[in-house]
């Protein structure tokens, strides 16, 4: 508890807060303190719900820490933090029950105490507890009571501080042992151990007393293990376990103790703390690395078979990366010593596969040692797999850097693995193009050519095109031609590839028979690619050359390319392809597309009878992706010029669209076509439609045109208001000169006409004042004499 104090203190004392947690029991009932400290005064208050129990407890400060903190909780109490406008807030949130409390007193060192409600204090504790707070009994006050205060100078109270788990003073100013134990434990994981058993040893000499001695020790214990000092080990580990039965760290210490016993033959004392150790520690993972340290011993004194049963038994019960990996690399040992080298592989790809980086660390040799075990039994694959693994986690400073480097590619050359064996003689070329190995290993790699893959397709592009300029015209460069071609195909790369085709029609067709095979694969993926990014130029371009004809996937896009590129035979082969689909919905699709193809080339017989199919198939959808199909039938009678059909079909495009601007120009047809037929009904319910279109979307396309339209349908059924209100609004449109005259003279025609005469006359006026010369100004003037 006083080491989860001292962290807390200092991760906290940044601006001079410091905040310790601590945990105890009264009357078999648990509870938990929180004590705040602060050099200033500083705010602390207590929330409450609708039941008065408290809810939060908020501390302000006008300061924030330099880092951020981070949160803190324990079974009574959660600390939270927050800054807002420049302060800092702690909000502490109960799992239980609690109770704030400032402490105004100091009992070492005040005489006088009396009962206080402060809002500001320098030091507040919080009582976390369960069901009634211990030690503490509230009293309500009368508000006439008087506050005495009571004096203690004669019963002066002791104090001692904290104290560590022996009774002795913890002196919380220490804090050069934290820092010193941190820069331990990264000594120790970057396998620095001499500088580390180093600073332990000063820090304990300057820290007696440190409160991570336990940790000190420990990681002295592990630093001599690792230095293979056993006499060392057997006498901290003793030490270590006299003071620290109860630590953490006593499973490891005890295997560790273990093993370094079995080093100094003490066998007897090891198996002791094995006993121990797996009794005491049944599921920790030191009890599998006990395991390990056992068969070891047994492996050394020639039990093989029983180390080995202990290795499996590490191997099966263990759920650790680490102890996995090196009873699988002791059994592969044992299994390659034995000729079983099938078996001992399978523990070594095992390894790799776990842990590569564990052959170049502490087992460089024993790793060596193996690789040519496997060698010497003709399995190449395995020894070229650890100097592979062995190879990628050292630097050029190992004597063996540039030979492993060379055996990885020869030793793979000799096994079925061609690709991986080209790959690392490349690999090899590329790093030591003057090496020791140059010449074997290019050897090694000429008896490939031609007959593996390799990995790295750039470099084989940049191989075949080098073959190429030195072999021109010889077979070696026409193989490479041909390599190249069909590499670039796997690789996707079908630009190129097409590229090709001049050198590639050159190749003898006796050899190469599959040219024009290959020619038209890399077509095909040049125009799938195209589709892609719909590039619908190079798609029409590639198609026409090679008589490309793709799988139905691929209709979509070539449909929606030769639409683009008014390839519209194109389109209506895609169409008619899949007009008979079994799919509805893809049937309804190609319908749809296939009436836009015949609209656009003009075959209007097959957009009608294809489009009453489509409306068949759609009818009652509302919300079907193909209602377009009533504009295409519109627009096909409107240019057959089929007035009584156009008639129909613009009642369906107003009932599925609405009034739709998009359809603005068809209701103008419409008119024309009521107007035409002098029908002043259909012109009048169509030229408000547009009326209204125009209003909505603030436009004016189609005036005056609908206005002086409607005026005349209006008048020729007599309805002068209904005129009057269609020429009136054109005031608000900008007109030339001569429609502002017309204009004029029919807005001052209707006015007469409802026997508005002045309103009449003023408006044959400014008919005259708009375009004096015009026909309208003179058909006003005579208009206004009379």
């Amino acid at each position: 508890m006083l080491k989860a104090i001292l962290l807390i203190f200092l991760s906290l004392n940044l601006f001079a807060l410091e905040i310790s947690i601590q945990g105890a029991k009264e009357n078999h009932q648990a509870y938990s303190t929180l004590h705040l400290n602060d050099k200033d005064k500083f705010l602390c208050q207590e929330f409450k719900d609708d039941f008065g129990v408290v809810i939060k407890i908020v501390c302000a400060f006008p300061k924030s820490p330099s880092q951020k903190l981070q949160k803190l909780q324990n079974s009574f109490f959660e600390i939270n933090t927050e800054v807002k406008k420049d302060t800092f807030f702690l909000v502490i949130k109960p799992f239980e029950k609690m109770k704030l409390y400032p402490i105004v007193f100091n009992l070492t060192k005040d005489e006088t105490l009396f009962s206080s409600n402060i809002e500001l204090s320098n030091h507040w504790m919080i009582v976390g507890y369960k069901d009634k707070i211990p030690f503490m009994e509230k009293h309500e006050n009368s508000e006439g009571s008087i506050n005495f205060p009571v004096t203690l100078s004669e019963d002066k109270l002791p104090y001692v501080g904290s104290l560590d788990i022996k009774g002795n003073p913890v002196h919380i100013k220490r804090v050069g042992d934290v820092t010193e134990y941190i820069k331990i434990k990264k000594l120790y994981k970057e396998k620095n151990y001499e500088p580390a058993l180093e600073l332990i040893e000063d820090v304990m000499k300057e820290y007696p007393n440190s409160l991570f001695r336990s940790e000190l020790l420990f990681y002295k214990i592990r630093v001599y293990s690792k230095l293979q000092e056993s006499d060392k080990v057997i006498e901290v580990a003793t030490d270590y376990l006299k003071d620290y039965s109860s630590d953490e760290n006593v499973a490891e210490v005890l295997s560790l103790l273990a093993k370094a016993y079995n080093k100094v033959g003490l066998n007897s004392d090891a198996e002791y703390f094995f006993d121990r150790l797996f009794s005491e520690h049944p599921d920790s993972v030191y009890a599998k690395w006990g395991y390990i340290y056992m068969a070891e011993v047994l492996e050394s004194a020639g039990s093989i078979s029983k180390a080995q049963v202990l290795y499996e038994k590490a191997l099966k019960e263990t759920d650790d990366v680490d102890v996995a990996v090196e009873a699988a690399f002791k059994l592969a040992k044992i299994h390659v010593g034995s000729s079983k080298v099938k078996e001992a592989a399978g523990y070594i790809q095992k390894v790799i596969a776990a842990k590569p980086e564990y052959f170049s660390q502490e087992m460089y040799q024993p790793s060596i040692d193996i690789m040519y075990e496997f060698l010497d039994n003709s399995d190449y694959i395995s020894a070229a797999a650890i100097a592979k693994v062995i190879f990628e986690h050292i630097d050029k400073s190992y004597e063996e850097y540039e030979e492993l480097s060379k055996n990885i590619g020869i030793w793979l050359s000799k096994s079925e693995k061609k690709k991986e064996a080209l790959a690392a003689l490349n690999k090899y070329i590329e790093l030591f193009p003057d090496g020791t190995y140059i010449e074997d290993v290019q050897a090694a790699k000429d008896s490939l050519f031609f007959d593996v893959n390799d990995e790295n397709a750039t470099t084989r592009l940049t191989s075949y095109d080098k073959l190429m300029g030195d072999y021109k015209g010889d077979s070696i460069g026409n193989k490479a031609i041909y390599e190249k071609a069909k590499l670039l195909i796997e690789q996707g790369m079908f630009g190129e590839a097409l590229s090709m085709e001049p050198k590639l029609l050159k190749l003898d067709p006796a050899e190469y028979s599959d040219i024009p095979k290959l020619i038209k694969d890399a077509a095909i993926g040049v125009m799938k690619q195209a589709l892609k990014v719909k590039e619908c130029n190079k798609v029409l371009v590639t198609s026409s050359k090679y008589k490309i004809e793709l799988s139905a996937e691929w209709d979509d896009g070539i449909y929606e390319c030769a639409m683009k590129g008014a390839d519209f035979g194109l389109a209506k082969k895609m169409a008619n392809r899949n007009l008979k689909s079994k799919d509805l919905e893809q049937r309804k699709k190609w319908l749809n597309r296939y009436i836009k193809v015949d609209f656009a080339t003009g075959n209007y017989s097959n957009v009608i009878e294809a489009s009453k199919e489509l409306i068949t198939l759609i009818e009652g959808d509302k919300n079907s992706a193909y209602t377009d199909v009533y504009r295409y039938l519109f627009d096909t009678y409107h240019r057959l010029e089929d007035s009584s059909k156009m008639i129909e079909a613009i009642a369906n495009v107003v009932k599925v669209y609405k009034d739709d601007y998009l359809d603005i120009e068809r209701y103008v047809a419409v008119m024309a076509v009521g107007s035409n037929k002098k029908d002043n009904n259909l012109v009048i319910e169509y030229g408000e439609k547009i009326m209204k279109i125009q209003q909505t979307s603030k436009t004016n396309v189609q005036s005056p045109f609908v206005e002086f339209t409607l005026y005349q349908a209006y008048t020729d059924k007599e309805n002068y208001n209904g005129a009057y209100e269609a020429i009136k609004s054109l005031d608000k449109v900008k007109l030339n000169k001569n429609d502002r005259a017309r204009q004029k003279y029919l807005l001052g025609s209707v006015l007469e006409k409802l026997w508005k005469d002045d309103e009449a006359k003023k408006a044959y006026q400014e008919a005259i004042d708009a375009e004096p010369a015009s026909a309208w100004a003179k058909l006003a003037k005579s208009a206004k004499e009379i």
